[in-house]
């Protein structure tokens, strides 16, 4: 009986961990990556590897995760979409594959990522975007630079997107949100960043027939500034809210459509992060040893210990080849053990 109540105890608190802190939501997944239903935890530093492996890309180290289960060999999905929402702990999503509580919320890029689809299909033109519109941080790779071309990505490019026609000024129901206030309009400039994405995805269906899998990162701190300016029990925090849900939620259905249910789609909602990111816009073809002058390569990467072993322990196989043949060489009788000799031998007495 007293068993009974402890774990009864134990899954109400679990179940409140994933439900009041902060959570990783996947939105769309394909048949073949499969997120098993349960409240794991899983630690932030660990979302990279998380996005790598539903990709079919190999880490560095195991994930000790049962959220994810293990997926096919033979397929993998054809681009992956991580939207990272600050200012909350959860969103109310009407449609989502599992939830899952998000611990140890630091912050992380997926530049990993980026790199091993660099190094992958360096022949092929992978779609990379990495955007943080709030802070003016952006990144892209491949056909990213052709598709999102017109994209804009400054506050002040977004501000004159959001002047134009057809933009969420107009088409979103803003109620008590205001475009004379400037935390609203940073809130609204990234709901249209979202909506342009999403048109511009639209418009390049052939994304998903080239072989090389895409990429997508976004950090969204709108809300953040709402919270900020009004905090979590005003309208506006509500309106906002609302308006954050249906468009990622959008966002989310209209990558699955452009990909033909071959994407996945991750929501991390963060109240805030434990310790600041400071990070640069770069190519991930820079050499990052700055220090030498003669731009000279690591000295171990991550392939130096399979290199290692596979040259030592050819190099001892075939050290004992040679022993091996030498000493044959040494204790053969020509006479006996050579048909070169033993031919001679018997023309010799022939003649």
């Amino acid at each position: 009986m007293n068993r009974t109540i402890i774990n009864t105890a134990l899954a109400l608190l679990s179940l409140l961990s994933g439900v009041l802190g902060d959570s990783l939501t996947v939105l769309r997944s394909p048949p073949y990556v499969t997120f098993q239903d349960g409240q794991w935890p899983i630690s932030g530093e660990k979302v990279p590897d998380l996005v790598a492996l539903t990709m079919g890309f190999s880490i560095r180290e195991d994930l000790d995760w049962p959220g994810l289960a293990a997926g096919s060999l033979f397929q993998r999905p054809r681009a992956n979409a991580l939207i990272v929402v600050r200012g909350l702990d959860t969103l109310d999503f009407q449609k989502n594959i599992s939830s899952y509580p998000l611990e140890n919320p630091v912050p992380f890029t997926l530049d990993s990522v980026a790199n091993t689809v660099h190094t992958l299909f360096a022949d092929s033109t992978p779609v990379v975007l990495q955007l943080a519109p709030s802070e003016e941080r952006l990144y892209m790779m491949g056909m990213a630079n052709t598709v999102f071309e017109d994209l804009p990505v400054t506050l002040q490019q977004i501000r004159g997107r959001l002047s134009q026609d057809g933009s969420v000024l107009t088409s979103l129901p803003l109620i008590s949100l205001s475009r004379n206030n400037e935390a609203d309009l940073l809130f609204l400039s990234e709901v249209q960043v979202l909506y342009d994405i999403s048109a511009l995805l639209q418009k390049h269906k052939h994304l998903a027939k080239d072989p090389a899998p895409d990429l997508y990162s976004l950090e969204l701190a709108g809300l953040e500034e709402i919270v900020r300016r009004y905090g979590t029990d005003s309208p506006q925090y509500a309106d906002a809210t609302r308006i954050l849900t249906s468009a990622l939620q959008k966002f989310a259905d209209d990558v699955a459509n452009v990909y033909a249910n071959n994407a996945v789609v991750e929501v991390v909602t963060v109240k805030t992060f434990e310790a600041p990111l400071t990070r640069k816009s770069r190519s991930i073809l820079q050499i990052s040893n700055q220090g030498s002058l003669y731009n000279l390569a690591y000295k171990y990467d991550y392939d130096y210990a399979v290199i290692f072993n596979i040259v030592l322990w050819l190099m001892i196989v075939l050290a004992l080849a040679v022993i091996v043949i030498s000493y044959n060489l040494w204790n053969m009788d020509p006479g006996y053990d050579s048909i070169i000799y033993r031919m001679t031998n018997q023309k010799i007495r022939m003649d």
